[in-house]
């Protein structure tokens, strides 16, 4: 039996844990057997967390975190969990390796994951032109040319926030009428730097170390162009992952998990969120920070209010 286990592996999930261990909960993290360190391990440079003046690379990054996070007490384990048990006063978490775990508190905070394109060379361009975030890679393009995927607001506000870098943005549509509210329809339009291509899809990614160009494809008449730009911005959603606690948690209308105003506490009493899992708008490291921050604390007042019956049936650590 545990006091609290924490599952996921980024931003979030190491804070919650580095605050709760140093209040001598002694959490066990649970990091996905796949993608520990969350998709901070697919960007290269990292320039807007603060503390590190020169930048950081992303896996440094949260190596660091997981030291910080272990060096408290917490304790981590790679795998996958397959299921959760969370309805009643014992959270019951189980493994890929068929492993059970239980605990007073869950802390949710396994992230969301940008949709791609699922082009052959999108991973092997990720964090080398390819982005999924404008806030954290748009520096990196300043008087370049560079295209943006996607119909909706968010590809609005991407191609808008990169004018303030980029030479030319290119709007890339695979329909004739954009998805994206007429205010942020009108506002990029309006940009001078802004250029939509509609009708449009992006086939091809080029470039061995970086990215060099695109290989576009005309929706009506199939004909394939090639255009030069020095990054592709994906901007087509992402989806947080809560597929795990589906049934049990209460879901937003964006699919993010719901809680009570700005705190970490979700439906069920001992359970909480944080992180991109609740954020469907900001998603930046930072952010995320200080939500696995707000978690650890509510599961700390948490356990501190549960009957000593209860909590002293489970030794601190055990």
């Amino acid at each position: 039996m545990r006091q609290v286990i924490i599952i996921g592996s980024g931003p979030a999930a190491y804070t919650a844990a580095i605050y709760a261990a140093r209040a001598s909960l002694k959490p066990l993290l649970i990091a996905s057997s796949v993608e520990a360190g969350g998709e901070l391990m697919k960007t290269t440079e990292v320039e807007n967390y603060p503390g590190f003046p020169d930048g950081i690379q992303g896996p440094e990054l949260m190596m660091q975190m997981q030291a910080q996070a272990e060096r408290f007490g917490t304790e981590i384990i790679l795998d996958d969990v397959v299921s959760l048990d969370l309805k009643d006063e014992i959270k019951h978490v189980t493994l890929g390796n068929g492993d059970t775990y239980d605990a007073l508190a869950v802390i949710f905070a396994t992230g969301s994951a940008y949709r791609k394109l699922g082009l052959e060379d999108e991973e092997r361009m990720s964090g080398h032109g390819v982005s999924w975030c404008a806030t954290c890679d748009g520096f990196f393009f300043r008087q370049k040319t560079i295209a943006v995927v996607g119909g909706g607001d968010s590809a609005m506000e991407e191609a808008t926030f990169l004018t303030k870098f980029a030479d030319k943005v290119y709007v890339i549509h695979r329909g004739d009428t954009l998805r994206a509210s007429q205010v942020m329809q009108d506002r990029a339009r309006a940009n001078p730097k802004i250029e939509f291509l509609l009708n449009k899809t992006v086939e091809h990614i080029y470039g061995d170390s970086l990215v060099t160009g695109i290989g576009i494809v005309d929706t009506i008449d199939g004909t394939e162009t090639t255009m030069d730009v020095s990054g592709l911005f994906i901007a087509i959603g992402a989806d947080p992952r809560t597929h795990l606690v589906h049934g049990q948690l209460d879901l937003t209308s964006l699919g993010t998990i719901a809680v009570e105003g700005r705190s970490s506490r979700t439906n069920l009493p001992g359970v909480f969120a944080a992180g991109d899992v609740i954020d469907p708008t900001y998603r930046q490291a930072v952010t995320a920070a200080g939500s696995g921050t707000v978690a650890a604390l509510d599961t700390e007042h948490y356990l501190a209010g549960l009957p000593k019956s209860v909590t002293e049936a489970v030794p601190v650590g055990a």
